[in-house]
């Protein structure tokens, strides 16, 4: 006898969902804090009516700032949930949200080309500074004067900034888009990044640059400094992290990646390292323990050898290769209709569960029993409540195109079995006019879609230009073959 194959789930990709302002509101945009080891999210920011930006934590981790597509910048207690203050003053989306070491004032850069420092306490802007041309999309405070933070843009330029004084002063032209600053904790050294180029700049000599260095192939996007500031990380688009040695500014160790890199940043120990990528996955990187106990290394290696044994054997050509079998485990539907029970392998699928997350599951049974001829015996001798919940699945279901040509067969059959008790339950009744207004709107839609795609045709064929027909053309090569000949002879 031969084995019995599982049913086959077809994997239909789901509809996509309309998005309306309405959606849009009640989905939300979060800020998330993941958990170090865990990493599932332990706490959640909600209060944000677009996208969240640059979500920074304070030096003492009591407090959290971001800004968002809506131009407001937010301010958090980790503790909480609602915001404890608001600094509106940008007209266009902030990027760049910090803290000054002082951890009284919040600095933060817009699309609208401004560089603002606000007051928390009072939540007022204390000063805007309006030197850029072009996006403000990166910064930092130094950790050495309270009053000095920096600002990077896409007009190519890194602004240094004094709130003591009303203008920037010092201006590094990067030669790019710049993407990415970094300060070193000795205040004296920074490093913009942007285009190919990591460029490193001696602050204290007026902006020297020292090291330009091009490891990349695509943009550089992001940096970041170890805990003792003697590496120097790189991501960029080409999907590479690239680690650096900032004594000699060579490349000493490299990660690759799935997809392109938007952000990085290492844990203060230098234990994890998390990466931001394109795809929306946040990718953490943990540093293995290193072994100290080397016997129990070396005991462990003849246990290892012994296990792998064999297995870069490869077979010869006079080899009898015995296939081990795999022991499949078969679903509870499966199971039923191996044995032949359709009615139960039906009711199998039909419990809330399947059919609310996996509706798919049920379709494909249903149809492996109209392929056996045995899905009007599977439908047939239902009581009320059972046939209430046939009719609800299938009113439900049957305008999904995925499984429109099922459905259709099976609601087929369902009005043909039950049609003589057709008004002796009220409940089966309403399911029934449920499921012919359904296939009525459904009917209505595809007619005015017909009615659209003719329109669109017409338009269509009234755009592009009508071509010739090979008759034509040879028509043409032959007039002026004779054109040319009349030519020559009246010459």
């Amino acid at each position: 006898m031969a084995a019995y194959k599982p049913v086959v789930v077809q994997a239909c990709p789901k509809l996509g969902e309309r998005v309306t302002q309405d959606t849009l509101y009640w989905r939300g945009y979060k800020i998330h804090i993941y958990g170090r080891y865990s990493q599932e999210p332990i706490k959640t920011f909600s209060r944000f009516r677009d996208a969240a930006y640059c979500a920074t934590y304070r030096d003492d981790g009591r407090l959290l700032a971001a800004g968002s597509e809506d131009s407001v910048i937010r301010l958090f207690d980790v503790s909480g949930k609602a915001p404890l203050r608001q600094f509106e003053g940008h007209t266009k989306p902030v990027h760049v949200v910090g803290f000054l070491s002082d951890k009284y004032r919040i600095f933060s850069g817009g699309d609208d080309y401004l560089s603002n420092l606000w007051d928390i306490p009072s939540a007022t802007e204390i000063v805007s500074y309006s030197e850029h041309t072009d996006y403000v999309r990166c910064g930092c405070a130094s950790k050495v004067n309270a009053d000095v933070f920096i600002t990077g843009s896409y007009d190519h330029t890194v602004k240094l900034f004094d709130a003591r004084t009303k203008s920037s002063v010092m201006t590094i032209e990067h030669g790019h888009p710049v993407e990415s600053v970094l300060l070193f904790p000795s205040g004296g050294l920074l490093v913009s990044a942007g285009g190919r180029y990591v460029k490193v700049w001696d602050v204290l000599k007026g902006g020297q640059l020292l090291v330009s260095l091009k490891n990349h192939h695509k943009t550089v996007t992001c940096l970041c400094l170890n805990s003792s500031g003697q590496r120097l990380l790189s991501g960029s688009l080409d999907r590479h992290v690239k680690i650096y040695s900032t004594t000699s500014y060579k490349v000493v160790h490299s990660f690759n990646y799935a997809t392109s890199i938007l952000s990085l940043a290492l844990s203060p120990e230098d234990e994890t390292i998390v990466v931001g990528m394109t795809n929306g996955v946040l990718n953490v990187k943990h540093r293995k323990p290193e072994e100290k106990n080397e016997k129990s290394q070396k005991k462990r290696q003849p246990v290892y050898r012994t296990y792998v044994k064999g297995r870069t054997y490869m077979p010869k050509q006079e080899d009898f290769c015995v296939s081990k079998p795999v022991k499949r485990v078969l679903r509870k539907y499966d199971k039923l209709l191996r044995s032949f029970q359709s009615s139960k392998a039906l009711d199998a699928v039909l419990e809330p569960p399947i059919m609310l997350h996996t509706p798919e599951v049920t379709v494909a049974v249903m149809q492996e029993l109209h392929r056996r001829g045995t899905l009007r015996s599977a439908l047939a001798g239902r009581d009320e409540k059972q046939v209430n919940l046939l009719l609800t699945f299938v009113a439900r279901r049957v305008i999904e195109p995925r499984f429109t040509p099922v459905l259709v067969t099976v609601a087929d059959m369902i009005t043909d079995i039950y049609q003589p008790v057709v008004g002796q339950s009220a409940i089966v009744d309403k399911q029934f006019l449920k499921l012919q207004e359904a296939i009525g709107k459904e009917i209505d839609y595809q007619e005015e879609l017909l009615e659209v795609l003719g329109m669109m045709d017409t338009l269509f064929a009234t755009f592009t230009k009508k071509r010739d027909t090979c008759l034509e053309e040879n028509k043409r090569e032959q007039n002026g073959l004779t054109e040319i000949i009349e030519t020559n002879r009246s010459y």
